[in-house]
């Protein structure tokens, strides 16, 4: 699919038919025992936002290949497709468009009580570059960090000899890309536009 094809807003990721994967970064001490154990250890701040995003380059970028300080441990956390759709009815964006809210009071509402803030991104090429598509952000937190730390998580591995394999060649990049494909905005969310 070229990039004249892929909608100006639409989620892609690494799927099964039972979960979709999503790419945080850490430092080492919360990233390593959370890929060695599978869950989040004591460190992980359940009352801070945690930011989830399901694009693999995007995370490159936002970690530079995982070189960035604080930043050095990828994790790619495969999460239940149930949570996630979850996360989306319940995500507010996290600014406001005429195109989506009622009006303005109507969404800084809506971002008052909501436990999941969105943003779309421009997506990333293999060499970092925007692309003229974008990529959605989660931000959890509330209700949202303790159901993504307690209840959907299904699987946690540590990522980050393969961002730093992929990040010193575009050409391995390519080859060694996550396959990642469209997923299904479920009903109920308030993330695209009317007529994207």
């Amino acid at each position: 699919m070229s990039s004249e094809e892929v909608p100006q807003r639409q989620i892609r990721a690494l799927l099964t038919d039972e979960t979709v994967t999503v790419y945080q970064a850490y430092r080492p001490e919360i990233g390593l025992p959370a890929a060695r154990d599978g869950k989040f250890p004591w460190n992980w701040s359940r009352d801070r936002m945690t930011w989830i995003k399901p694009s693999f380059l995007w995370m490159m970028y936002r970690s530079g290949w995982a070189t960035k300080e604080g930043q050095e441990t990828v994790l790619a956390v495969e999460i239940r497709r149930e949570g996630f759709d979850w996360a989306l009815r319940n995500a507010v964006l996290s600014h406001y468009e005429r195109q989506v809210h009622p009006d303005k009071a109507a969404w800084k509402q809506q971002l008052k009580t909501s436990p999941v803030r969105a943003q779309w991104d421009p997506e990333r090429d293999v060499r970092l570059n925007p692309l003229p598509y974008r990529a959605l952000q989660l931000g959890l937190s509330g209700e949202a960090a303790r159901r993504y730390a307690d209840e959907w998580i299904v699987g946690i591995r540590d990522v980050t000899p393969l961002a730093r394999t992929m990040g010193g060649s575009a050409e391995t990049a390519a080859l060694l890309m996550p396959v990642e494909s469209p997923y299904p905005m479920p009903p109920g969310t308030r993330l695209v536009p009317r007529g994207l």
